[in-house]
């Protein structure tokens, strides 16, 4: 059995009882649980067994990986979760609410009643998944290094591509290109690269602008490997730079490291990210309102947040992005942003490339 499943058992299944089971049907939590990612499948977890349902098309290579769960083929994914669930005395069935369709949750309800079964809807499942997820194991830690590697790697290359003429789109294709070459299964996202006005926008799409002289061009970056997401942002300058530029790239910079030196275990997550706010707000107010940071693992996006409001205390375990920045509409924008992993005490950084001002 694998370890997520081992976790999930001993810190959920176990207090609902012995007629209770669970239910994954999401892709991303059913590769955190077996390892293995397909586009169709189940993860059902009784008291008895734990097995991973998929169909024809996946079920050889299933074999290969999944190990600790029966790999069940599959010709009516409903009909055979019934008869396994009536096989190991299953009553009661917990399912992802926030990541079922009506239709699905409608689906399972009708075909399980015909046992008797109740599906529970409440919630609970995703809370126990989005709990054990966000304390990241040592053998996830080091996947997010591994892509962390390469998205470094990448950034270091880029440096020697980067020059007035070049567009914003050949940047962000190259980067790509590379990290594929060292190895990466994909990307974690579609890749932001801005330059000049346009980086302003913090969630910018490449485009076929002409990168020029006196242009931030900002990255936000990250390889994909062993199904974990690395993330990272660097700004940089080309030619030369204004006065206004640089010291705004020196106030992000700044707030960034006060941040992440604030990074400890038991640390309201909001108060991290008003380290940062903060010291960007006194000089320009209005220009940073996105978080400071999110979780990073099997999602680009998890649990927790660097956010206002977001009172959750940091652990250890925990993988996080730190990433502020600075947009004026109009002239120019920049982020920087770093990968840590929280430590008994304090944090790591994981993210190795330089982060003083580049002028190419």
């Amino acid at each position: 059995m694998s370890t997520a499943i081992a976790r999930l058992k001993e810190e959920f299944l176990r207090k609902q009882g012995e007629d209770a089971a669970v239910l994954v049907t999401s892709p991303e939590n059913r590769f955190y649980l077996t390892g293995f990612l397909s586009s169709a499948g189940a993860v059902l977890v009784t008291p008895k067994k734990a097995y991973f349902l998929t169909d024809f098309r996946y079920a050889e290579a299933a074999r290969r990986v999944v190990s600790g769960s029966e790999v069940v083929c599959i010709k009516k994914m409903n009909d055979t979760l019934r008869e396994l669930m009536e096989q190991d005395g299953v009553r009661r069935v917990f399912v992802e609410f926030e990541r079922l369709t009506l239709k699905q949750a409608h689906d399972f309800e009708e075909a399980f009643a015909k046992s008797g079964i109740q599906v529970e809807k409440g919630g609970a499942l995703d809370g126990a998944l989005q709990e054990l997820r966000t304390i990241k194991t040592p053998e996830e830690i080091q996947k997010l290094r591994e892509a962390q590697k390469i998205t470094d790697d990448a950034f270091t290359h880029i440096l020697d591509y980067i020059r007035a003429g070049r567009t914003e789109r050949e940047v962000a294709l190259e980067l790509e290109f590379f990290m594929r070459r060292q190895g990466a299964e994909g990307v974690s996202f579609d890749f932001i690269v801005v330059s000049g006005k346009n980086g302003s926008l913090c969630h910018g799409v490449p485009s076929d602008k002409v990168i020029e002289d006196g242009d931030f061009v900002t990255m936000d970056t990250g390889a994909l490997l062993h199904g974990y997401h690395a993330d990272m942002t660097r700004t940089v300058a080309v030619g030369h730079v204004s006065d206004e530029q640089r010291h705004a790239y020196d106030l992000v910079l700044r707030s960034q490291l006060a941040a992440i030196d604030a990074v400890k275990p038991g640390v309201p997550c909001e108060d991290i990210d008003k380290v940062a706010r903060d010291i960007l707000e006194a000089e320009y107010k209005g220009a940073f309102e996105h978080s400071l940071g999110h979780g990073v693992g099997v999602e680009i996006h998890e649990w927790p947040r660097f956010a206002m409001g977001c009172k959750t205390l940091t652990q250890p375990g925990m993988v996080v992005s730190v990433e502020p920045g600075i947009y004026l509409e109009g002239k120019f924008g920049l982020r920087i942003e770093d990968l840590v992993v929280i430590t008994e005490d304090g944090c790591e950084d994981i993210t190795q490339s330089r982060k003083d001002l580049i002028i190419l």
